[in-house]
């Protein structure tokens, strides 16, 4: 004998458009909006650098809600430097903005432990540079030092830098630096997409973004993204002459390497856009990004 399964009101209603449309709207639940993704964005080019604010205007214009905590005077080089003071001068030039009178790090410190006090931020994005930071240059970089400033309290942060190996034009470079704001956009979001736990990255993992300079004019469209390894290449050599009274005058050019299969540099050479694992204990690679990897397959400029 064939039996009729009798289902509960509550599952009609649900199973059946036209009970469904006789709801009245009051009753159904209301979707909380979702609070929007909250940014500390900093660099080491200064707090109204080009890179910054575009950065900034981009990020914003996503619907981000983003506030700088950056350095007040260019701090290029300065790598992971931090607490080299026990005075530190902080200005406050607009409801968004705090210019920190010290490294990145110290920015980002006093972000993290002051201006964010009540709950961190979901990201820190250092940024954008003037020139690159591969290979060695990533090393003493003071944008990739704002980054790992970030990881090391916890926060999951990228860098992000404009330009190539070559001596820097500043009008290409510059003009590069809005495709590089618009690909910054599409990773963060490909990143919250994929978010797990909440987490944008996985613990003690950071990206260090480079963005190619395409074209004469620098507005070029880069060819894709690949995740690389930071090329081994020490890039910049210093050579010193003696002045005679105790000084010495140091000429500073790049050494023309090869690049390594997979690195930081053949990326940029061939206008790809650079991401490379970053850890706070330099200890980072591709495997430990394994996780998550999927989340750029196939993201392009």
């Amino acid at each position: 004998m064939r039996r009729t399964r009798v289902l509960p009101l509550a599952a009609l209603l649900l199973c059946t458009p036209a009970l469904v449309s006789t709801v009245p709207a009051s009753a159904a639940p209301k979707a909380e909006p979702a609070e929007p993704l909250r940014i500390l964005l900093t660099n080491d080019d200064g707090y109204d650098a080009v890179g910054i604010r575009t950065l900034f205007q981009r990020l914003t214009a996503a619907g981000y809600d983003v506030t700088v905590v950056a350095p007040l005077t260019n701090q290029s080089g300065t790598g992971t430097k931090m607490m080299s003071s026990t005075t530190l001068t902080v200005k406050h030039p607009g409801p968004r903005v705090w210019a920190v009178d010290g490294t990145p790090g110290d920015a980002v410190s006093f972000g993290l432990s002051e201006v964010f006090a009540d709950r961190a931020p979901d990201l820190v994005v250092s940024g954008t540079n003037f020139g690159p930071n591969v290979a060695a240059l990533a090393t003493h970089s003071g944008t990739v030092g704002g980054a790992v400033a970030a990881l090391e309290q916890g926060v999951p942060a990228i860098a992000v830098s404009t330009g190539g190996l070559g001596a820097p034009v500043p009008e290409p470079v510059v003009n590069a630096m809005r495709p590089t704001g618009d690909f910054t956009v599409k990773l963060v979001e490909r990143l919250k997409s994929g978010a797990k736990n909440g987490r944008l990255l996985p613990e003690g993992v950071g990206l260090n973004v480079n963005h190619p300079v395409v074209g004469p004019d620098g507005k070029g469209t880069a060819l894709g993204a690949s995740l690389t390894t930071q090329d081994p290449q020490p890039v910049l050599k210093a050579d010193y002459t003696d002045s005679g009274d105790g000084t010495w005058k140091v000429n500073v050019g790049i050494v023309p390497a090869p690049a390594q299969k997979g690195g930081d540099v053949e990326a940029i050479d061939a206008d790809r856009v650079s991401i490379t694992p970053i850890s706070p204990n330099w200890n980072a690679g591709t495997a430990d990004f394994a996780g998550t990897a999927h989340l750029l397959a196939g993201l392009r400029p």
